[in-house]
């Protein structure tokens, strides 16, 4: 008897290792899990403009990106309080000072810029067909920053919307590839949705919301399969789909695998998704390779107790060679040690 649903995840023409550029956009999931490859010393572009939930929100930032968006005045507004933020980025660009925000915004612009432009594998993830409009605009915005909730209007997007949404992610990524200074590398889009659960919207609704999000990325994935073309030195990305939301929902399928505020995962379960995704993604070679610096990153991590000891310099020289030796056998690898 088989008392494991085990998700089969369709091989994948990305193949990710040491010399990879990762970029992910999207919820706190995306956080979570960019975090994962981090840890292991990967490439990794994560929210240049913080924790984004929606589709739309999504899209206008990396049209931002894609298009060398230089913020200025109209683009950010002052709060009550005296802060200053932008309607489509997180509380941690806002800043005291206009300026100071203005610097934040542009920076984060440029830095993703020069990353995405060689960037291998982009994660797309996302969390609610849900959105926050501004009533006096109709604009989407990623970020309410506690302001007056009549200021807004919230509803579900349908799929068509989210997938004209998506259909611009991919154009824009493509367009970033396309700049002076990319290199000529395949780029390979990879959208998932969120296994956390936004059930203040309700059981019901939180259901809609995330097959709403799973059918348009099925639109997009056939229309693109059947229109898009690349050139010889910027092919066309290659879109699929990673079932993270699947994964949890008939993989681990127990709260177990929850935070105790049973919505958000818990290190357990985003460790797995890190090993499935491992699984997809990388080679055997890559899998050994990352088990490699497992084992180095534990004994880098060790507690030291007396600074100044012998025993303690002793073993910051061995763990310098290890670090070096490590690096010269694995491609891409950078320990900073």
């Amino acid at each position: 008897m088989n008392f494991f649903t085990k998700i089969d995840i369709s091989s994948s023409g990305a193949r990710i290792d040491y010399n990879s550029r990762l970029a992910f956009f999207g919820s706190c999931f995306a956080d979570n899990i960019s975090a994962q490859f981090a840890s292991r010393k990967f490439k990794v572009l994560a929210n240049p403009f913080g924790t984004v939930y929606n589709p739309l929100s999504t899209a206008m930032q990396i049209k931002a990106i894609a298009n060398g968006k230089i913020f200025g005045e109209k683009d950010v507004f002052q709060d009550a309080q005296g802060l200053w933020h932008c309607w489509n980025a997180h509380g941690s660009l806002s800043a005291k000072s206009r300026e100071e925000c203005l610097d934040k915004l542009n920076a984060a612009t440029h830095e993703a810029r020069d990353f995405l432009q060689n960037t291998d594998v982009a994660f797309i993830t996302l969390g609610t067909a849900f959105v926050y409009f501004l009533k006096e605009s109709g604009i989407a915005v990623s970020n309410c920053h506690r302001q007056d909730p009549n200021m807004f209007i919230r509803k579900m997007i349908s799929v068509d919307h989210a997938a004209e949404a998506l259909k611009s992610i991919v154009r824009d990524l493509q367009k970033i590839k396309c700049q002076e200074g990319s290199e000529s590398r395949e780029l390979h889009i990879v959208f998932t949705i969120s296994p956390l659960r936004h059930m203040s919207d309700g059981a019901h609704n939180n259901t809609l919301s995330k097959a709403t999000l799973q059918l348009a990325v099925e639109k997009v994935m056939r229309e693109f399969d059947r229109s898009v073309e690349g050139t010889i030195t910027n092919p066309a990305p290659i879109i699929s789909y990673f079932p993270s939301y699947e994964i949890v929902m008939d993989e681990l399928r127990d709260y177990r695998f929850y935070e105790s505020d049973m919505i958000h995962l818990s290190k357990t379960a985003e460790e797995y998704i890190f090993e499935r995704m491992a699984e997809t993604y990388c080679d055997e070679k890559t899998s050994n390779d990352i088990k490699q610096v497992e084992k180095f990153l534990k004994s880098a991590n060790h507690r030291i107790q007396d600074t100044d000891s012998p025993a303690t310099a002793a073993f910051l020289q061995k763990l310098h060679a290890e670090a070096e030796k490590l690096e010269s056998q694995i491609a891409g690898l950078k320990l900073n040690v």
